[in-house]
């Protein structure tokens, strides 16, 4: 999906002949390929709703740092307005599409007429590290390059955005570490992650959060975050879902990997496209160890 191959890359490859590009040539190739993947996404949800009158930009990234911003950038792609108001969230992981979302949903109900569009875009494979033992062999091999975007107003259209979530999960600081060095980001995914989210999910407190208190069998629409496939089956086995329950998880996982921040809204297109969701639960997981989430449903 990238277009062009800026000046650092050359013949064989960005790391062709054992190369370790540094953390500056790493942020060249964001600067220049990130904007553009995010605008083919803003182009194709256009092709389905109208995206005129743009008053808000939320955009979520955590796999490269520009500035001016990639939201400036990417506001001045699309040729929106002078005035449009800004958020950039950056550095958050997993979940931050749930933050983008949570943020354009407080903004349309505080501004009833704000057309906000949200973007989430990744870079992950931009942070390969030269290591081959295999926890982090594992961790980077699951991890995609992606953008999503999504209009969020007040019309009754779409998915409707319901109450949120977020939660602190204890003794886990250290299982999922973003850590910036000279030669990129690396990410440091604990194999401890699966068996902590299981344990936690057993705690009547955070299961109320993110059920709502309903019977999670009741929940027609799962969008879990598909950061792994013992991930995705931790969250089955602790709410005894039905197998196919996370089927539009476990298909954003198996075509496309863990996109990071936006892996979640590529879930949530495959449930906008199916039958209407009464009952919908988006969770994901990310740094902390922190679970964030949202109810929804179809609003139509």
């Amino acid at each position: 999906m990238l277009t062009a191959e800026p000046a650092p890359i050359g013949p064989d490859g960005f790391y062709g002949n054992n190369a370790v590009p540094g953390t500056a040539e790493r942020m060249a190739i964001y600067a220049q390929a990130a904007p553009g993947l995010a605008v083919e996404a803003i182009e194709r949800l256009a092709k389905k709703v109208p995206l005129g009158h743009i008053t808000h930009l939320v955009v979520a990234s955590c796999t490269g740092f520009v500035a001016p911003g990639i939201d400036q950038i990417i506001a001045r792609r699309l040729g929106l307005a002078f005035d449009v108001e800004r958020l950039l969230i950056g550095f958050m992981g997993c979940y931050a599409a749930v933050a983008a979302l949570r943020s354009a949903r407080h903004i349309v109900r505080s501004v009833p007429h704000a057309r906000v569009l949200v973007i989430t875009v990744e870079l992950s494979t931009l942070h390969m590290q030269p290591d081959t033992t295999l926890e982090p062999l594992l961790a980077q091999l699951q991890f995609g390059d992606g953008a999503a975007a999504a209009l969020v107003t007040a019309d009754p259209a779409g998915f409707s955005l319901d109450e949120t979530f977020a939660a602190a999960l204890p003794h886990s600081d250290d299982l999922i570490r973003w850590t910036i060095t000279d030669q990129g980001f690396v990410m440091h995914l604990s194999g401890a992650v699966p068996n902590h989210i299981s344990s936690a999910l057993a705690e009547p407190a955070l299961r109320a959060s993110i059920t709502g208190g309903v019977d999670p069998a009741t929940v027609d629409g799962w969008a879990v975050h598909a950061g792994g496939r013992s991930i995705l089956d931790a969250v089955e086995h602790a709410f005894a879902l039905a197998p196919d329950a996370l089927a539009a998880s476990r298909a954003v996982l198996r075509t496309a990997g863990n996109m990071s921040s936006a892996t979640l809204m590529f879930v949530l297109e495959r449930l906008l496209a199916g039958p209407p969701v009464r009952e919908g639960r988006a969770l994901a997981f990310g740094p902390g160890l922190a679970a964030e989430g949202f109810a929804f449903r179809s609003a139509a």
